[in-house]
């Protein structure tokens, strides 16, 4: 059974989640102690956090940082914030999602089904993959590139997988959303983008140009 933490100081929009993902056989832990969010994090080692932006103490932005510095458990943001910056803001701390309140709860339960398969049960056969100077390690979701290990996120590896598996063919941004993200509908376009831009900034630091391009009202592809 898995375990969903819940981070939201609304009672009744959490205890409404609570109740819907309890109804799916999911173990829901729901925070109320907003001062100590990271240590019960630690605690309960969930398998999903759920996470608003407007928190007393400190924001959704702060403990999405602390949790990322040590787990890459998949944190979803649930906010009434709505602008395109708090979701790349969001998304660049290191979000796999954003679902924007009011919403409606089976998406968002299908939103997490949908990340804890990806998430966990992810699985492709082989150790390596390996392209024009980039070797993608499977079994630990990290790239090396002259000898440097760079750590991913889930998303910028399933994205460099599918990328670099079909390497020479133009994805177009559908077909990365549907193979990321199960249904396309469910996902701001914007967050595709700001995966695609993470993933090119690192590969890019360690020291490959323009190994991800951009074909013009096509899509991607890595030549």
């Amino acid at each position: 059974m898995a375990k969903i933490m819940i981070v939201e100081d609304e009672a009744v929009i959490r205890q409404l989640i609570g109740e819907e993902l309890t109804k799916w056989r999911l173990d829901v832990y729901q925070t109320t102690d907003f001062n100590k969010v990271f240590e019960e994090f630690e605690e309960i080692a969930p398998q999903l956090v759920l996470l608003d932006i407007n928190l007393p103490v400190y924001d959704g932005y702060y403990w999405c940082q602390k949790i990322r510095e040590v787990s890459k458990v998949p944190i979803i943001f649930i906010s009434s914030r709505n602008t395109n910056m708090d979701q790349i803001m969001a998304m660049n701390m290191g979000a796999d999602d954003y679902i924007t309140k009011p919403f409606q709860v089976d998406i968002l339960v299908a939103k997490i089904n949908a990340l804890l398969r990806r998430s966990y049960n992810y699985a492709e056969s082989g150790e390596e993959l390996e392209h024009n100077g980039i070797t993608l390690n499977i079994d630990n979701s990290s790239m090396t590139i002259k000898d440097e290990v760079v750590d991913l996120s889930k998303n910028e590896y399933r994205l460099l997988f599918i990328l670099m598996k079909q390497h020479g063919k133009i994805l177009s941004r559908d077909k990365l959303l549907r193979a990321l993200w199960d249904d396309e509908r469910f996902v701001d376009d914007n967050t595709l983008t700001v995966n695609i831009n993470r993933l090119r900034r690192k590969i890019e630091q360690a020291g490959i140009e323009d190994y991800i391009q951009t074909k013009v009202g096509q899509g991607y592809i890595v030549p």
